[in-house]
């Protein structure tokens, strides 16, 4: 069995986020694989210890991404590959045509990515390149069953399960409470320095500038205004109900 694995490196979630001129500041930031993409790193490689599998990691991004794949590589991964984007700017539909022209002649049964990157938050990637490669793909999964040529799923559905059936091969979203990702171990690290990746540049695709255009653009970024303190209204309900229709139309504007 041929296992891919989507990956993104993101901000470390305790960051804390700093805008300059409408750009994120990345002085001194810690990277690590995007929390959602750890589950689906770590899905791969128990399915790798339970029936045998060889495991790819792929990333798109910049040169520094490869500490992320190696992460992945310390937990059990057994190859990278990245294309590195120097300073191209992508969006969702450039990124999946990218992904799909880097495994274009490779068969994967299975394709494995995160619900979302916690960065952007679209959910998109992994889903585009599921329509690009027209195969199946199912979102958000809970628990991952594969039974030879077919896999039982169990995916979130706004606090409900639903269960499936789908025939490999398909690509699915991992979602928290898929499993516990793993820490990678001293061994596991030493074997990932030594562990295979390959790198390609966007040029070295098969594709044309038509697809690399871009469908969408971050026009300006900002940080919510902060919170302004509660305000506990007093008096008989009559009074409070009166005030408060007060404050929301003259305070809130929103009545």
């Amino acid at each position: 069995m041929n296992i891919l694995v989507l990956m993104k490196q993101t901000f470390d979630t305790e960051e804390k986020i700093v805008i300059d001129n409408g750009n994120i500041n990345e002085d001194g930031v810690e990277f690590i694989i995007n929390p959602y993409d750890e589950y689906a790193v770590e899905e791969a490689v128990k399915i790798k210890e339970e029936l045998g599998a060889e495991v790819t990691v792929l990333t798109v991004g910049p040169n520094q991404a490869e500490s992320a794949l190696r992460t992945a590589l310390a937990m059990g991964a057994d190859k990278g590959l990245m294309v590195e984007l120097d300073d191209r700017e992508v969006d969702e539909y450039a990124l999946a045509k990218i992904i799909a022209a880097a495994i274009n002649g490779k068969e994967y049964d299975l394709i494995l990515g995160g619900n979302m990157a916690v960065d952007s938050g679209a959910g998109q990637v992994a889903i585009r390149v599921a329509e690009v490669l027209g195969i199946p793909h199912v979102s958000t999964i809970m628990k991952l069953t594969i039974e030879e040529s077919k896999a039982i799923i169990e995916r979130d559905v706004e606090g409900d399960v639903e269960i499936l059936e789908v025939s490999l091969p398909f690509l699915a979203t991992a979602q928290q409470g898929l499993n516990e990702p793993r820490y990678p171990s001293l061994p596991g690290i030493m074997k990932a320095k030594k562990k295979t990746v390959e790198c390609l540049s966007v040029e070295d695709l098969d594709l044309t500038e038509g697809e690399l255009v871009l469908r969408t653009s971050i026009r300006n970024q900002y940080l919510p205004e902060k919170k302004q303190a509660g305000r506990v209204l007093e008096g008989e309900i009559t009074q409070q109900v009166s005030n408060l229709i007060q404050l929301l139309r003259t305070e809130a504007k929103v009545i």
